[in-house]
């Protein structure tokens, strides 16, 4: 079983600590409601968490597939919506991933992409269950 600790920091400030990690992640609550700018606010981390998770897996995937000497810059961006209503949650998702590089093989990058969403990143099954989750890939050539 995965455990975290938070330690209160005074009003809605924390410090987190995860598993096998002996730095915190300082976390607060919004400005608006009595937050200090003190860290992360906890929404925003778990799309942090999934862009971390998807990320890392199809880094992973690249070197595994040789196809990580072609990109020369990777990023993954999650956009989403929160509903209106509480308790308030991400109801689509949507994540981008982009691949910079020159004579890029797409088709084992796109593979990479598939793998992660499918069947290695559990962040993005978790999502699946309580959102909308799209995606698209997209290619820069130098």
């Amino acid at each position: 079983m995965k455990n975290v600790k938070l330690v209160w920091q005074r009003g809605l400030a924390f410090d987190a600590y995860a598993p096998g990690q002996d730095k915190p992640l300082p976390l607060d609550g919004e400005e608006k409601f009595g937050g200090r700018g003190y860290g992360y606010n906890a929404k925003p981390l778990m799309l942090v968490s999934l862009a971390g998770c998807t990320g890392m897996d199809v880094a992973s995937l690249m070197k595994k597939m040789r196809t990580d000497e072609q990109v020369s810059d990777f990023t993954v961006a999650v956009d989403a919506h929160m509903t209106d209503e509480h308790p308030k949650y991400y109801d689509k998702v949507h994540v981008t991933y982009t691949f910079k590089g020159k004579d890029m093989d797409r088709a084992k990058l796109t593979k990479a992409v598939k793998l992660s969403r499918e069947r290695y990143c559990g962040v993005y099954h978790m999502f699946s269950h309580f959102a909308e989750v799209t995606y698209e890939i997209v290619f820069v050539e130098e």
